[in-house]
């Protein structure tokens, strides 16, 4: 068969594969029929039948934890030295020159572009939002959740690092900022301050009276010192915050003294914190000196994490910007990559739901299913095992959205290239 040449309208596909934790069933992957009503949902079988070889059917992506605002931005000002301080002080130059709403607008546009070829179907976003670009992207976060209802579910969190929090600062209208966008969530990020538990509490405050869940960056660093997400799981305890809370990076646990990060842990887990892993920009940036080999890899432990019920998704994080230079969008290449980096190959057959279910489920999107009445957004790949899906990028993988293939043209990068010029 052409593998492409999928019918219009009402049908099924026959000998798929599928993973039998999204079927809620036990064991790797299902050999099933996947089958497509008039409506575009998922349905019972129909009569037009398509032998598909074999090929693994996947839901769409959830991706939760990007940074839409500062992508493709490395054409006009890459990283000078690849470190994570290399990527602050380059990130905060250009963001203080550049970011004009359309400036955002048009980066942003794209690489939600990317990510909908991809077959990526909602996604959270952290926004920069120290004044004034809090009045400035937001705004424009909201239009852009208007223009893509229907193809790309948005959340957007607030972004700042915890010395530029207080109760009775800018930060209130940044809270009300968030409040006023749906689905908004209070964030921040965490690093060892002399006063971070006051902080903290703050913010637990800030975040429950405007009824928002929240989402933090934790411990990028590979200093075991740097122990913030323990005051998180303390602090929430201590307070009562009964709202969704995710945690994100929190490389320092890969470094700690063993018993003390897993007793850390069983914090996180007693509290019900999410954790979401961002390996591709930890690998990149974190343990990088000029001429010497990095001995640590940055991701944070997820196998400890999932073995004690904490829930666990993947992310993209950055795409081409100075904290990541690379990345489209895509999480197939996050699923691969999380793979190799995080031996995610042996031991246990669910780690396709921490791309999917989970951080749908987290993040309160509406959750993936196969389940006849599903709207039938699929990713469908040539690979018949995890094995081929694996050693090639699918880049002729077939998304489907309303049981509908799409458009996966990407768009080019020239598109930006009046936008990577120098301000003259």
């Amino acid at each position: 068969m052409d593998y492409r040449a999928l019918p219009s309208g009402a049908f099924t596909m026959t000998n798929v594969h599928v993973p039998a934790c999204l079927l809620g069933q036990d064991g790797d992957l299902v050999r099933t029929e996947i089958s497509i009503d008039a409506q575009g949902d998922l349905s019972e079988p129909q009569p037009i039948a398509v032998d598909m070889e074999g090929a693994l059917v996947l839901p769409c992506f959830t991706d939760m934890h990007t940074h839409l605002d500062k992508g493709h931005i490395w054409g006009r000002s890459p990283n000078p030295d690849g470190t994570f301080m290399g990527a602050l002080s380059t990130v905060a130059e250009d963001r203080a020159a550049r970011w004009s709403a359309e400036d955002v607008r048009r980066r942003m546009s794209f690489a939600l572009r990317c990510a909908y070829a991809h077959g990526t179907r909602a996604i959270r976003t952290h926004l920069d939002s120290i004044p004034p670009q809090d009045g400035i992207s937001f705004p424009l976060f909201r239009d852009m959740q208007a223009e893509w209802a229907g193809r790309i579910e948005l959340q957007a969190v607030c972004l700042i690092g915890c010395d530029h929090f207080s109760t009775d600062g800018p930060f209130k209208a940044t809270a009300d900022r968030v409040a006023e966008t749906p689905g908004g969530v209070l964030g921040m990020v965490t690093y060892p301050v002399p006063d971070l538990i006051d902080r903290l509490r703050g913010f637990f405050a800030m975040a429950a009276e405007r009824g928002l869940a929240a989402d933090f960056h934790v411990d990028e660093t590979m200093d075991p010192s740097s122990e913030t997400l323990r005051a998180i799981a303390e602090t929430a305890h201590e307070v009562g915050f009964d709202a969704p809370i995710t945690v994100g990076h929190c490389c320092s646990l890969g470094t700690q003294d063993e018993a003390r990060a897993l007793d850390t842990l069983d914090l996180v887990a007693q509290v019900g914190i999410n954790v979401v892993s961002l390996p591709l920009c930890n690998l990149y940036l974190q343990d990088r000196h000029a001429g010497r080999t990095p001995r640590g890899r940055g991701i944070t432990l997820v196998h400890e994490m999932m073995a004690r019920d904490i829930p666990v998704a993947f992310a993209s994080d950055n795409t081409r910007d100075p904290f990541y230079a690379y990345g489209d969008m895509d999480m197939v290449e996050v699923m691969r990559e999380a793979t190799r980096i995080g031996h995610l190959d042996h031991g246990r057959f669910d780690w396709v739901r921490a791309f999917t279910a989970t951080p749908a489920a987290i993040c309160g999107f509406d959750a993936p299913s196969l389940a006849p009445g599903a709207p039938a957004d699929l990713v469908i790949t040539r690979a018949r095992s995890w094995n081929e899906f694996f050693s090639r990028p699918q880049s002729d993988r077939i998304v489907l959205r309303g049981g509908e293939p799409i458009d996966r043209t990407l768009p080019d990068y020239a598109e930006l290239d009046d936008l990577m010029e120098t301000p003259q």
